[in-house]
């Protein structure tokens, strides 16, 4: 006759052999689940010094395993990016103040052959039983989908400096006949006596000033030649034409003339300018708008300045995209958007990119 079991016992207390083989499961789970991941995953001591990576990172930066274990993160990272790297964690760990923690970040990588790609960093901090911290970095690279946004970006330019050739070489064409014949129309009426040329005249200087605006957006849509005035000449045409259509005053300065000799960097300065320069006169109401350029420290620095209301705290629905979009022109060239309130009310845009190199 089988042994019932005792109600009265309580329940079944694990024996030190199978906690540890619980442990051994979940530990052996907890890797199979590491290593198995698609995207990159790296964790890190107090001191950026590499304590895990899987496969995946193998692939990723084309290192072995055995070439990063032990190494600091920085190995991973382009300048100047590398040589600050500690002192953005040493920065952390004496504040408190998380800057990348918990948040995921477009930044760079560098791989083993010297390759620079960007990348998408999400980073954990984990405090373990012993006391230690560690950081949990996942990786995933942004190399297809930033050249997929480049493509992308690059037919919306090519469709604009279509469009804006077609108004320039048709619908111009066209009101400058249209105001011709009305201007012999108006003094065959002249001569005639007839008091309709009077009213001919106004649509004369009607039809003439259609004509200014459809070359100003003909010119606003089609990109930044070189040899035709490079970037300056299109940003000086850009602050007259603002001026002159919105009725406001609209400047472009420079402390030193800044010739850029790579085409598409000037085509996507110019963009930023003209996407700040509207947002300033349609949303911010500016009644003054400055556009600076200058060349600081190998960087291109572009500034648009405005004394209209600012930024607003919650943005309406369906706004937002301009700022998307010069986000990710700089972030194609190397370069940063930084958009600020004013002291003196206002906002102000900075664009900074890596200057290209001068042509020999």
């Amino acid at each position: 006759m089988s042994k019932q079991p005792n109600p009265a016992s309580g329940p079944h207390t694990p024996s030190i052999a199978e906690l540890q083989d619980a442990l051994e499961v979940s530990e052996q789970r907890a890797a199979a689940v590491v290593e198995t991941a698609v995207n990159a995953i790296i964790i890190i001591d107090e001191n950026c010094l590499i304590e895990t990576a899987n496969s995946a990172t193998e692939r990723l930066f084309g290192y072995k395993r055995e070439e990063i274990i032990g190494k600091n993160i920085s190995m991973l990272m382009p300048e100047p990016y590398r040589a600050r790297h500690d002192s953005y964690v040493g920065n952390y760990l004496r504040s408190g103040v998380k800057r990348i923690i918990g948040i995921g970040r477009e930044v760079v990588g560098q791989r083993k052959d010297g390759s620079v790609f960007p990348i998408d960093l999400s980073v954990g901090e984990a405090l373990l039983p012993s006391g230690r911290r560690i950081f949990t970095g996942i990786i995933r690279d942004l190399t297809e989908r930033k050249a997929l946004e480049d493509k992308l970006l690059h037919i919306s330019e090519d469709e604009q400096a279509r469009i804006g050739q077609d108004i320039h070489d048709d619908l111009c064409q066209q009101l400058a006949a249209i105001g011709c014949l009305a201007k012999v129309a108006q003094k065959n009426l002249i001569k005639s006596g007839c008091p309709e040329a009077a009213s001919l005249e106004e649509i004369v200087k009607l039809v003439s000033k259609a004509n200014t605006r459809a070359r100003e957006t003909a010119r606003g849509l089609m990109p930044v030649v070189i040899d035709s005035g490079g970037l300056m000449k299109a940003l000086e045409e850009l602050a007259d034409n603002t001026a002159r259509a919105y009725e406001i005053k609209c400047d472009f300065r420079y402390d030193n003339p800044v010739q850029v000799n790579d085409n598409k960097t000037s085509v996507q300065l110019f963009r930023i300018a003209q996407e700040a320069v509207s947002n300033a006169v349609k949303h911010s109401q500016a009644r003054r708008v400055d556009v600076h350029l200058a060349r600081q420290s190998g960087n291109i620095v572009l500034i648009v300045r405005d004394d209209g209301v600012g930024i607003p705290d919650k943005p309406a629905k369906g706004t937002g995209m301009g700022l998307l979009t010069m986000n990710h022109r700089a972030q194609m060239m190397g370069g940063t958007i930084h958009v600020s309130p004013r002291p003196t009310g206002g906002t102000q845009v900075t664009c900074s990119v890596p200057a290209p190199a001068k042509n020999p």
